[in-house]
């Protein structure tokens, strides 16, 4: 069972006392390299300009992505017409895209958090590896939601 790009996961009791107890990914890809996600339902403590190069930027609130590449940014939006050059993930949501115009966006309230999350960090999986973890039920999907429900 290939999991596909937009899917909406949750952890099961399974991953209880582990890194994924109780999040909920947004997987934004899966191919022969592996998938890549993003935890949507967990808050940083930080915001944006909180981060010593956006100092200067309205108060963003930034979440815990995943426990890969914790000294990067990443975003998710749906706000194509807004941020240029996103990677369209599933109805109308979109990966990346400029993040200068992103953070002009939120500099001049063009953007909410109801459009456009920003994560520290990311999940990742080697080829195979989230269908496995799938099958042996560590993971439910979780349909009929929007990822900035949560």
């Amino acid at each position: 069972m290939l999991i596909l790009p937009g899917t909406i996961i949750q952890s099961t009791t399974l991953l209880k006392e582990t890194i994924f107890e109780d999040t909920v990914i947004l997987i934004t890809s899966n191919d022969d390299n592996g998938a890549v996600g993003f935890i949507i339902n967990q808050a940083s403590s930080r915001n944006l300009n909180q981060l010593v190069e956006f100092a200067e930027c309205k108060p963003f609130q930034l979440h815990n992505g995943g426990p890969v590449d914790e000294e990067h940014l990443f975003f998710i939006h749906s706000r194509a017409d807004l941020i240029p050059n996103g990677e369209l993930v599933k109805n109308n949501i979109y990966y990346g895209g400029n993040f200068t115009t992103v953070v002009s966006a939120i500099n001049q309230q063009q953007i909410t958090p109801s459009q456009l999350k920003i994560f520290i960090g990311y999940c990742g999986w080697d080829a195979g590896e989230l269908e496995a973890e799938m099958e042996e039920g560590s993971w439910d999907l979780l349909d009929d939601v929007s990822v900035f429900d949560f």
